[in-house]
């Protein structure tokens, strides 16, 4: 650790440089998680270098994802638990970047605060590199900014993103959608991290009762319910794209259904989802109950318990839904494509 870079004018204005080098030293041992033999890098310098091995990929085109975890954050700080939403942030990044086929390959995050408090500030590096490892990405660097009269002394932002690649030839190319093919959905873990300023209002969670357990939430809290980290799709997924034609795939994030199927969708096809198949979680039942929000709004705002949604071909989908399954996600069907200018049926 640093001992002789100490200013205390800079102190004296509500910075202080050494929370910060203890945050660092903190947080070694969560990143160390993520390295591979492709860091080519040690944390804490001017940028992170990464080794990139194209071993098998002809013509490689570099893929990325920026994104946060919004107003989720206020969770964290009202149940002082700061450990998964850094898995929240990695996942909305990787996600993304998974849908055209891509494997992310290293993740850089950035922290906001209003003051340094070097334990929380690698609890939450804790969450980022857990969401690392899942996706099989290096956590190569990231940036802490103590920011005091910008930010309250108790709370942060955080963003971050990822890199991947993917061989040209072997994009997710939507082109080949055609009507009869089979949507197969992978489940959410929950809200994830999107709709969360109306589930703030429908909750009040300013003055919620968030730690007392729920029997609709199985037994488990409202606080804790609302703070499961979402679901990081890119092991399974990457099982699946060596195996299937996948034709198209959407990360159900904020717009939910209505938005997010539509626009990985080509042209002259819609997709026409059977409603009674969704294995629609407690929590958007409870949503949309103590909210009074019609079920349109619930299914345009919210993943409603499918995290992803995936393209193949009907005579693929067995093998798909096999394959999904032998990683973990008990995937299923939830509708088909459908021919003309309607993007989305849900009945």
């Amino acid at each position: 650790m640093h001992t002789n870079s100490k200013s205390d004018s800079y102190a004296a204005a509500g910075v202080d440089i050494t929370a910060g080098y203890k945050a660092v030293e903190l947080m070694k041992a969560h990143i160390a998680r993520t390295m591979s033999n492709s860091v080519a890098s040690d944390i804490g310098g001017f940028g992170g270098l990464f080794e990139l091995d194209l071993t098998g990929i002809s013509k490689p085109v570099l893929v990325s994802g920026t994104d946060g975890v919004g107003t989720k954050l206020k969770m964290a700080f009202l149940m002082d638990k700061h450990d998964t939403v850094g898995i929240d942030c990695v996942a909305m990044c990787v996600n993304d970047v998974i849908c055209c086929g891509a494997k992310p390959l290293f993740f850089l995050d950035y922290i906001a605060c209003g003051k340094n408090i070097p334990e929380r500030i690698a609890d939450i590096v804790a969450g980022v590199a857990e969401g690392c490892v899942q996706s099989g990405s290096a956590l190569i660097g990231g940036e802490t900014a103590e920011m005091p009269g910008f930010y309250p002394v108790d709370e942060y932002d955080m963003a971050g993103f990822s890199v991947g690649v993917v061989d040209k030839d072997k994009i997710v190319n939507n082109k080949l959608v055609k009507e009869g093919d089979v949507i197969i959905a992978l489940p959410s873990s929950g809200v994830h991290s999107n709709g969360f300023s109306l589930v703030r209002k429908v909750f009040d969670v300013d003055n919620a009762d968030l730690k007392t357990p729920m029997e609709e939430l199985g037994g488990k809290s409202l606080g804790e319910t609302l703070l499961t980290p979402t679901k990081i799709y890119v092991k399974p997924m990457l099982a699946l794209f060596d195996e299937v034609t996948v034709k198209s795939v959407s990360h159900i994030t904020g717009g939910g259904f209505y938005e997010n199927i539509p626009r990985s969708l080509p042209d002259g096809f819609g997709a026409k989802i059977d409603k009674a198949s969704i294995r629609i979680l407690p929590i958007f039942d409870l949503i949309a109950k103590t909210g009074n929000i019609p079920e349109r709004d619930m299914f345009n705002t919210y993943n409603m318990g499918v995290g992803m949604s995936v393209v193949v071909a009907k005579e693929d989908a067995d093998k798909a839904i096999e394959i999904l399954k032998a990683n973990g996600e008990d995937a299923y069907v939830i509708g088909e494509i459908i021919a003309g200018d309607e993007k989305i049926i849900i009945e």
